[in-house]
């Protein structure tokens, strides 16, 4: 016999999925329950016996954006042959993942941190790991960078993981308020344009 409140035929995958779409599209706060049960095309009772309550539905969907969405752009990050364009790479498919049609605009992980509202602080810190894991994947990239030489050994390759993970985040931003993809193309090519100096060894005044 099928759960009470659930009905027939239901998915729990494709049930997260939509809920996924509406907190990036909503947040945590702005996604009320009755939207939430609405896109999953399920009862209140299913939602419940399925995910526990809305937080862990959150959470469960922050992890499925991390396992589905970020591969868009980080996947070449890696596979680049140089630090350099790994780093152009990662900025100009943030452009186009963050500006595509059929999703919501911009990122779930960075959008979430304006309102986090009632949550708790296990699932704040889940949303602070994710965003330190941008960062220390793309510092790791530039030490790579560093041992293959096509990044200056004197470079502060923290400091500018640092700088284009937050650029990044602004074109989250950016993107939520409406900049299409161009917009942020251009931006993206702004940032590369001084790359010499982000890479040059801090001065020591």
């Amino acid at each position: 016999m099928a759960e009470r409140g659930r009905p027939r035929g239901f998915d729990r995958d494709t049930a997260l999925h939509k809920a996924m779409e509406v907190f990036w599209a909503r947040g945590y706060d702005g996604a009320s329950m009755s939207e939430l049960t609405a896109a999953m095309g399920i009862a209140s009772p299913s939602l419940y016996a399925a995910f526990g309550c809305k937080e862990a539905l959150f959470r469960e969907a922050l992890a499925l954006y991390a396992a589905t969405e970020s591969d868009g752009i980080w996947g070449g990050v890696e596979a680049a042959p140089t630090a350099k364009e790994g780093c152009v790479g990662m900025l100009m498919a943030t452009a186009r993942v963050f500006t595509r049609p059929d999703k919501p605009s911009g990122c779930l992980l960075v959008l979430s941190a304006l309102h986090v509202g009632d949550l708790s602080d296990t699932a704040r810190e889940e949303l602070v790991r994710a965003r330190a894991g941008a960062v220390a994947a793309l510092e790791a990239r530039l030490r790579r960078g560093q041992a293959e030489g096509d990044v200056p050994d004197g470079a502060d390759v923290r400091a500018v993981a640092i700088y284009l993970t937050t650029i990044q985040q602004g074109m989250s931003i950016q993107a939520r308020d409406g900049a299409d993809r161009a917009t942020l193309e251009a931006l993206a090519r702004s940032v590369m344009a001084g790359w010499d100096g982000l890479v040059a060894a801090p001065s020591q005044d």
